[in-house]
């Protein structure tokens, strides 16, 4: 009997909570999953894999500082995490310089070969630059962009910093089971470019989740750069080997190429939104658009709207075709091109922006703005430290593991980021040679009152500005914290505009991830929206903030990914 009486208690709890919604026994008592934000007095460390996290830490327990933790996990990154960074990819930073009181930005992009003309891609019939072989290769600039921030900013020396991630290399790691899901996907269609298989296919196939991967040749590189510096790269043997292997495979960049490269520190720019400044990087990255999402939508009551509901999505969705119309005509290498950056963020061009909006229709194609009428796969990390000095810092191959290509005995592969360049000219992205193409990654930086308050990121793609501006609005309007602004559900929207100056003329997919109510999803179908799913595709978020109240980090970490934020 009693057994009877328990087991109709338990139908009755279970029928009770289906009725009553799944989140009641949440403490949050958030519809969607989040956990406990990381608080740490010290010190804090996020990145998208425990070793690279731990790798931070023990930099920072060292006596290291901030930006040595940063390069520290970056270079552990490269090599458990090779599907989103590596020492073949390129650079951004945004770090926060206590001793100056500002923030400073660095873009460490590299650029196109100089032997290599628009003239090569139409004798070969293309009319999009190639994502695989030596046709997308630009300048590595990750190297010189560790180097550069660690000249001007560092504390230990830099064989300490590379340390940990040549200890691995050599010792090797367990693959956790996110990289190695992406590790076997960018497999398929890389393996017969040369390299590829010798560098990450041990045994002719990725390796599976707990497998040990080792990489020697990244550790041999690391120790390099450690004794000789970013000249070891970019002017010694190891841009030797580089330039030699990209001849052999009937490739552009050459050792004057490297040679040629530096990195460049740069003004972050920021607009206001309801009160915190939001810091993005320059053209020619795509950072700007966030703010211009954000401008946009600063002229509606979006937390009167609720979060999902069906005028927070549409409203936002909008304002993201307007910036990526945008996006697509005036975004490019600044160096060479003349972006109307002040008119695109400025306040007056979000309102006439604002009112090109239908707020009960979806728009199915949108053109450029005219801001003249004023002035005119990924990893990122997040570190801090006692000083104040904080570093919001992403880097990435573009695809994935980039082109495919490996130069020998290194351990690593080469970016495909030259896959972004326009091949039409006379636009503002179009290619020419010795010109840093269009790029998707970017830090963001939040400040109130002119202090420091958030390093953030959102890794992904064009997912990326979308993604910024959703966790501001989630800090802001929906009075998130830290851990909820990442976890909650978001919105994606893709169409067919393009950094290669194509314009969308469909109205593009808008994708939800699930969490979103259905009656908020049947109202944007009913304004003429798509709606789509996908499994993945949402960006990979991580973020440090400072409790300046209190005297404490905040860390949080990507639940859609394997790494953790931690503190001392």
């Amino acid at each position: 009997m009693f057994r009877r009486v328990v087991t109709v208690l338990c139908a009755v709890a279970v029928v009770l909570l289906a009725t009553e919604g799944v989140a009641m026994d949440r403490i949050t008592g958030k519809e969607f999953a989040t956990r406990s934000e990381v608080l740490a007095r010290h010190a804090m460390v996020a990145t998208s894999q425990p070793l690279a996290t731990q790798a931070g830490l023990e930099i920072l327990a060292r006596g290291g500082n901030a930006v040595d933790a940063a390069i520290a996990a970056n270079a552990v990154l490269a090599l458990v995490e090779p599907t989103g960074c590596g020492l073949g990819g390129d650079l951004f930073a945004i770090v926060w310089d206590p001793a100056e009181g500002r923030l400073r930005g660095l873009n460490g992009s590299g650029r196109s070969p100089q032997s290599l003309t628009l003239d090569e891609f139409r004798k070969q019939g293309l009319e999009f630059v190639p994502p695989y072989g030596p046709l997308p290769v630009t300048v590595p600039g990750c190297v010189d962009g560790w180097f550069t921030l660690h000249a001007e900013l560092g504390k230990l020396p830099m064989a300490e910093v590379l340390a940990p991630a040549i200890r691995y290399a050599r010792e090797g790691f367990p693959l956790t089971e996110l990289i190695a899901h992406y590790w076997d996907l960018n497999a398929a269609g890389r393996r017969d470019q040369p390299g590829f298989s010798e560098t990450f296919l041990p045994d002719g196939r990725a390796p599976r989740k707990g497998e040990v991967f080792r990489n020697p040749g990244l550790a041999d590189t690391l120790e390099e750069l450690a004794a000789g510096g970013r000249d070891a790269f970019y002017e010694g043997r190891i841009a030797g080997v580089i330039a030699d292997f990209m001849a052999d495979v009937g490739g552009f960049l050459t050792r004057d190429d490297l040679a040629a490269h530096r990195s460049e520190w740069v003004d972050p720019v920021s607009s206001n939104y309801r009160g915190v400044d939001v810091w993005e990087l320059p053209p020619n990255g795509q950072g700007i658009a966030a703010l211009q999402i954000l401008n946009v939508l600063e002229g509606y009551d979006m937390a009167g709207a609720g979060f999902g509901s069906a005028d927070h999505l549409h409203r936002f969705v909008e304002a993201k075709k307007l910036a990526f119309a945008d996006r697509a005509r005036f975004y490019a290498d600044m160096t060479m091109v003349d972006v109307p950056v002040a008119g695109l963020i400025s306040k007056e061009y979000a309102a006439a922006q604002r009112e090109r909006i239908d707020p009960e229709r979806a728009a199915r194609s949108v053109d450029a703005g005219n801001p003249a009428l004023e002035s005119g796969d990924t990893i990122y990390l997040a570190a801090a430290d006692e000083s104040g000095l904080m570093v919001s810092l992403i880097q990435s191959n573009y695809r994935g593991m980039g082109c495919g290509l490996c130069p020998p005995g290194l351990g690593f592969g080469l970016q495909d980021r030259g896959e972004l360049f326009d091949l039409t000219e006379d636009r503002a992205n179009s290619y020419a040679p010795g010109k840093r193409p269009f790029h998707t990654i970017i830090p963001a930086f939040l400040t109130r009152d002119g202090e420091p308050w958030c390093a953030f990121g959102v890794m992904g793609g064009a997912t990326q500005p979308q993604a910024h501006a959703w966790v501001v609005m989630n800090l802001v309007d929906y009075g998130m914290n830290l851990q909820e602004a990442g976890d909650a559900p978001r919105l994606v929207h893709r169409g067919s505009s393009q950094p290669t100056g194509q314009i969308m003329t469909d109205g593009g997919t808008v994708y939800l991830e699930t969490g979103f109510p259905w009656e908020a999803v049947r109202a944007l179908e009913n304004r003429g929206h798509r709606i789509g799913t996908t499994v993945g595709g949402y960006g990979g978020y991580q973020a440090v903030m400072w409790d300046r109240e209190n005297r404490v980090f905040i860390g949080a970490s990507e639940s859609r990914k394997d790494g953790h934020a931690a503190g001392y």
